[in-house]
């Protein structure tokens, strides 16, 4: 009877040893899993801080983020952008949910426009479009560059980038 056991237990043990690593490696196998993963790891409750580490392991390590509007584009390398995400600011709480997003794909580059809503913890709320470039390699996607706008009365977000 305990043999029984322990081998249930080895079986049991093993299955979700295996899932875990399975769940470690899917986020960035798909394009879907290392978005959503982004948007994951940004989205952080009061308290928590964010997990730059996760948080690098998803962009190619010479990756680009830049904020731009009809006025003004700002860009910052990978690792500045980290450096922001630790701001005490971000330790108040942070959401950022999609929307809806539109995906094209060829020869293992990708184009995602992903409209997505986001709420900060002083209640400020907002709508925008993230634009990804990603390439895939070695067995995943890597995030080459995320270009982001914020919709604002001028500029609403077309209705293709919200799923009308």
């Amino acid at each position: 009877m305990m043999k029984l056991f322990l081998y249930i237990v080895l079986i049991l043990s093993t299955s979700l040893n295996s899932l875990a690593q399975e769940k470690t490696l899917a986020p960035v196998e798909s394009i879907n899993g290392i978005i959503g993963e982004l948007l994951d790891q940004i989205t952080i409750e009061k308290g928590e801080k964010m997990d730059t580490a996760a948080i690098r392991n998803l962009f190619h390590p010479s990756a680009i983020l830049t904020v731009a509007d009809a006025s003004n584009a700002e860009t910052v390398p990978l690792d500045d952008f980290l450096s922001l995400l630790k701001d005490p600011y971000y330790e108040q709480g942070y959401l950022e949910k999609e929307i809806h997003k539109v995906v094209d794909e060829y020869n293992g580059i990708a184009q995602v426009f992903q409209s997505f809503y986001g709420k900060d913890s002083e209640g400020s709320e907002e709508k925008g479009i993230n634009s990804y470039q990603l390439t895939y390699y070695g067995g995943r996607w890597w995030i080459v560059s995320l270009l982001w706008t914020i919709e604002s009365d001028k500029a609403e977000i077309p209705a293709k980038y919200v799923g009308k």
